[in-house]
């Protein structure tokens, strides 16, 4: 597919305003420790979370003055930040993997649910106002670069009576290692063979076709500015930023708009004891299809690098604090609270922190 030079050139400006705010964000590294301050807890990784994690940590602080200093850098990044001991906690929307488990040299890590959420598909056409749909196989395609225009037979046989223009498709997608990016493509990887054969999951793949965008916020920064483009983000930036987004089939065959109530009903599984569970192509016939849990992850073992006992146990008062009174901040932000199912295994989660060998709670 042959893009206009123009569109590039604006999808390129957009990339690169969202790179310069990146490069005013502060970074944590070793000199930080041993930690100066027990209250004021270091977080860095998933952009899915941050339009919550903004919220609820400021709601923290005022109620009990301990600071959260969190950095929306990506799933991949804040793993990498909790593996290398510059922050107290990463947020990631995908589980650690056993490689990234084998890296962590402080004992092993635990996942903590926090919420769930909705990787939508939004687009940039202003002259469409009727909300688009799109079956499994055809959003598959239109990833993999099969289908490359949006006027496309297949795309018209599922939105009839939408004036659909003629203009190419720009794909955008996420350039850093990302667990909304797993999401998204473990959702593909499920529902289309050839894309698990040609692309398959994780936070990170090989894109067929498309630019990249550092964390939502900067997939949605290339999809406002470009018209004619596409990409997945969570749901709270479309609605923030009055972006249009898709409804998806699910399993049942149905239409399913992103919402709250449709990703409570794709998160209402069992939950296993290790939290890590996967939301995406649900069997609930109400169930948004792209949905995910998102976790907090920590050392179980929290006495490393001259930590104190009094930061590990502000550390995990605060994710208690989340995973109970902290939920009541995600319906107005467009998150689904966690399940009661899924509060009882980070309760249980949380009393198997250790300080010295010894439970913080």
């Amino acid at each position: 597919m042959k893009i206009p030079k123009t569109r590039l050139a604006v999808a390129a400006g957009a990339l690169m305003a969202v790179a310069s705010l990146s490069m005013m964000t502060p970074t944590f590294n070793k000199e930080h420790m041993p930690y100066q301050d027990d209250k004021q807890i270091l977080g860095a990784g998933s952009s899915f979370d941050y339009p919550l994690f903004t919220k609820m940590f400021a709601a923290y602080k005022t109620n009990t003055g301990v600071e959260i200093n969190y950095q929306s850098v990506g799933s991949g990044a804040g793993i990498s930040q909790l593996t290398s001991k510059t922050v107290d906690f990463g947020a990631t929307d995908a589980p650690m993997n056993g490689k990234q488990d084998s890296a962590l040299t402080s004992g092993p890590a635990i996942h903590i649910p926090v919420t769930a959420g909705a990787v939508v598909l939004s687009y940039n056409l202003p002259d469409v106002k009727t909300q688009l749909q799109f079956s499994p196989a055809v959003l598959a395609d239109i990833f993999l670069g099969n289908i490359t225009t949006w006027n496309d037979a297949k795309i018209a046989a599922i939105n009839k009576g939408v004036a659909l223009p003629s203009m190419p498709i720009l794909i955008a997608h996420r350039s850093d290692g990302s667990g909304t990016t797993n999401i998204f493509t473990t959702y593909l990887s499920k529902v289309s063979d050839q894309w698990m054969s040609k692309v398959g999951k994780g936070s990170a793949v090989n894109w067929p076709v498309g630019l990249g965008g550092k964390g939502n916020e900067g997939v949605a920064g290339l999809i406002k500015q470009t018209p004619g483009s596409i990409g997945y983000i969570e749901l709270a930036y479309a609605i923030q930023n009055s972006m249009p987004y898709a409804k998806m089939q699910n399993k049942a065959g149905k239409f399913i708009n992103p919402s709250i109530a449709s990703v409570t009903a794709a998160a209402d599984v069992a939950i296993p004891a290790d939290s890590k569970v996967s939301l995406t192509n649900t069997d609930a016939a109400a169930g948004y299809p792209i949905s995910g849990f998102s976790w907090v992850v920590l050392y179980k073992e929290q006495n490393y690098n001259s930590r104190s006992k009094d930061r590990a146990t502000y550390l995990v008062k605060l994710l208690s604090w989340m995973i109970h009174d902290g939920q009541k901040f995600s319906t107005d932000l467009n998150y689904a609270p966690l399940s009661p199912a899924a509060v009882k295994v980070g309760d249980a989660l949380l009393k198997s922190v250790t300080y010295n060998g010894k439970p913080v709670l």
